[in-house]
């Protein structure tokens, strides 16, 4: 069975930097690139445009949209299944409880879900670090989170992390060992 890791958290909470750890201890972590149709920073993800997002949308295959900082950020059907190919295991970030509960209900897969925390003053802190330029958009996305989160009072996850106490490999090791443990066997 395919699976897959989702993990949650506002900016700044060390997706990114887990993800890399993850992918350090075993080559079959790879970082899900969302498509993302608009402008700014494009590391890190698939460019697209607005007529293939169109596209996909009429074919029913964006999974999970998010708007947001005045761009398109799209999970979607064909990127996750060429993430999983050959049997490896992707790595999505999402900071919406939308996004998670529609991607474990619209792509079959096994999905491990990691809850992500730091302070806001660590995203303030962390932000311009890695070369945001809008801190303050971030500092509005962390306050979205958390009430969102709120909002979600019956989420399940299989790992909490607060990564203003946990280092990254740490972290990493934590949500290997629930994937080799939960993963269902062939």
């Amino acid at each position: 069975m395919r699976q897959g890791i989702l993990l949650y958290g506002p900016p700044a909470a060390g997706k990114d930097t887990i993800t890399e750890a993850l992918a350090e201890l075993d080559e079959r972590y790879v970082p899900f690139t969302r498509l993302k149709i608009g402008t700014g920073k494009t590391q890190g993800y698939r460019m697209g445009t607005p007529e293939q997002l169109a596209d996909l949308e009429a074919r029913g295959d964006v999974i999970y949209r998010n708007d947001r900082y005045g761009n398109v950020y799209v999970v979607d059907r064909p990127g996750l299944d060429k993430a999983m190919e050959g049997g490896r295991t992707p790595v999505v970030h999402l900071g919406q409880m939308a996004g998670m509960e529609q991607v474990t209900a619209l792509f079959p897969a096994h999905w491990v879900r990691v809850l992500l925390w730091c302070s806001k003053g660590t995203t303030a802190r962390r932000s311009p670090q890695r070369g945001d330029s809008d801190t303050a958009a971030r500092l509005a996305a962390w306050d979205a989170t958390r009430a969102d989160l709120a909002d979600h009072p019956r989420a399940q996850w299989e790992l909490r992390v607060d990564t203003d106490a946990m280092a990254p490999g740490e972290a990493a090791e934590g949500i290997d060992a629930i994937v080799r443990t939960t993963s269902p066997r062939p």
